[in-house]
């Protein structure tokens, strides 16, 4: 049959690129936060994820969803969860990268910055394999501080390049990996309204813990941190899916969630029917033993949401440069150049924020300012930059018109995805409470950030003005705790002020000025595409365009 039809004025297809050198705040983020070191490493794993390859695995994950298998055909329980191919590849090629744990087997300077670069490059392949990458990240941390003994057996296997996705003790695994079952079905973020029991079955430390979680994503994991109720209060408990013996934990698989994103990942309800677990952290203390985990989850939902952003900016200005309408190209509307321009000023405040976030958890070990900083910044960029992700996504959507909402252009799975960060790891208000209790408690927090924007005030007056104000606000508070109904509102202007300071300081300056002129002094409308006039668009456009060919 001849073609019916030459195909003209539709953009190629935006694949075998450089993810790492199309996006010039993430090269030069990543040297100025002490990780240059690591840039060919990073670019490797930029160069695989622009790739016609990778790019097909991520479609075929989200395609394929993964399949639960309570029973065998002859009524055994297996509880498995069947993952596609894809799956695998992206996962196996995250763990033999090092980033579910790069940062702890080399634990040189840079090197969460370096980590936090290489999971914002192949989280833009497909999301929904990063949550057990960043869960098992996150674990090794928790167990360090809180289980040593438990570090001790667990650690090497946690922290091995080896992908090893095989159902076995965790001494005869090349690789395991670690998740989390903290809700509850009656208490979803108030952890202390859990009702799942751990009673003491053992002179060897083992606990049986009974009870249903209401969310544990990844749970084809080898092992759990799990909050329960012992008789001295709500304590944490690793959990692991195969005894040392052998046999399979009494932890069951009831079935998968049928999610809006994020699914190519497994997210299930977990009854646990006497299942072994041993103690992490002292009795009654759970929260306190599993919060340096959640504090590097909420790492990763910052870097996630901003590999979002940048994804969605690719695929948007890709198309405005390769299609014309009304004798031109997209890209050189005018209104067009506005909105592109909005969304990359969005996108490269997200991802200073998020790198200069990573770089706070590589200093505060030694820098006292920093581990102030980290504190606080965390919870304000935790809350911020994923907010912020459903509104790029939604816009870089449209950017490619009716094309844009047909699933081959992977913006819809981009538009799904993008709500996820914000909810995991605590949603918005439970993050804004969060930096409440920081001030209350922890003032060096605001100290150091207000440190942190200092250098940018005096380059800026209105960074200065807006600094100026909250530094009032706050000060005629005398419990800022107390401001729970304005909470939100007070860390959309902490984040703006961070933002805007790295702009000033660190990023291009016609970046900073569109930011500083709409962000910080307010000079736009409610939707994207509405910088006022004056600014260099073009050169924003520019930049934040992937260089393909």
């Amino acid at each position: 049959m001849p073609p019916t039809h030459e195909v003209l004025n539709q953009p190629p297809p935006l694949a075998g690129y450089d993810l790492y050198d199309a996006d010039p705040a993430l090269a030069e983020a990543l040297g100025r936060e002490g990780a240059g070191w690591a840039e060919e490493r990073v670019r490797a794993l930029g160069v695989l994820a622009g790739g016609p390859e990778a790019i097909a695995w991520g479609g075929a994950a989200d395609a394929n969803p993964p399949v639960l298998r309570t029973h065998d055909r002859y009524g055994r329980r297996v509880d498995e969860v069947e993952f596609h191919p894809a799956w695998h590849r992206l996962l196996g090629t995250a763990v033999e990268h090092g980033l579910h744990a790069a940062p702890w087997r080399d634990p040189r300077p840079g090197a969460q910055v370096a980590r936090a670069a290489g999971f914002y490059l192949w989280t833009q392949v497909e999301a929904g394999h990063g949550c057990p990458v960043s869960m098992t990240f996150a674990a090794v941390p928790a167990l360090r501080a809180a289980a040593p003994e438990l570090a001790e057996t667990w650690e090497p296997r946690l922290t091995a390049f080896a992908y090893d996705p095989g159902l076995a003790p965790v001494a005869a695994k090349a690789g395991a990996l670690c998740g989390m079952a903290m809700t509850e079905k009656q208490g979803g973020s108030d952890v202390r309204a859990n009702t799942t029991t751990a009673a003491p079955a053992g002179p060897d430390g083992l606990w049986l813990l009974t009870g249903h979680k209401w969310f544990c994503s990844a749970p084809m994991s080898d092992a759990f941190l799990v909050l329960a109720q012992a008789p001295a209060g709500l304590s944490c408990f690793l959990v692991p899916r195969v005894l040392p013996d052998g046999a399979r934990n009494r932890f069951h698989l009831q079935r998968l969630k049928d999610k809006l994103g994020n699914r190519a990942n497994a997210s299930a309800e977990v009854e646990l029917d006497g299942a072994a677990g041993w103690l992490v952290g002292e009795p009654g203390r759970g929260l306190a033993a599993i919060l340096e985990m959640v504090n590097h989850t909420r790492l990763d939902c910052v870097v996630g949401s901003a590999a979002l952003m940048r994804q969605a900016v690719a695929q948007a200005t890709h198309h405005a440069a390769h299609r014309s309408a009304f004798g031109r190209r997209l890209a050189d509307q005018p209104l067009m150049t506005n909105v592109l321009a909005d969304l990359a000023v969005e996108s490269e405040a997200a991802t200073m924020l998020a790198m200069r976030v990573a770089g706070a958890f590589d200093r505060a070990p030694d820098d006292p300012a920093d581990a102030a900083l980290r504190r606080l910044a965390t919870a304000v960029a935790k809350y911020w930059v994923c907010k912020r992700a459903p509104a790029v996504a939604a816009e870089g959507l449209e950017c490619l018109g009716g094309n844009g909402y047909v699933e081959e252009s992977g913006m819809p799975r981009l538009y799904r995805e993008a709500p996820l960060n914000s909810l995991w790891e605590g949603a918005g208000n439970i993050n804004s409470l969060d930096v409440l209790r920081v001030l209350a408690r922890q003032p060096e927090g605001l100290q150091a950030l207000l440190d942190e924007v200092a250098p940018a005030r005096a380059a800026e007056p209105r960074l200065d003005r807006a600094a100026a104000a909250v530094e009032r606000d706050l000060a005629a508070t005398a419990d800022p705790f107390g401001l729970q109904a304005g909470a939100r509102r007070l860390v959309e202007r902490l984040a703006v002020l961070l933002q805007g300071a790295l702009l000033v300081r660190h990023g291009h300056p016609a970046v900073a000025d569109a930011f500083c002129a709409s962000r910080v002094a307010g000079d736009r409308g409610a939707a994207l595409g509405t910088l006022p006039a004056g600014l260099d668009l073009p050169t924003i456009v520019e930049r934040a365009t992937p260089k393909t060919g």
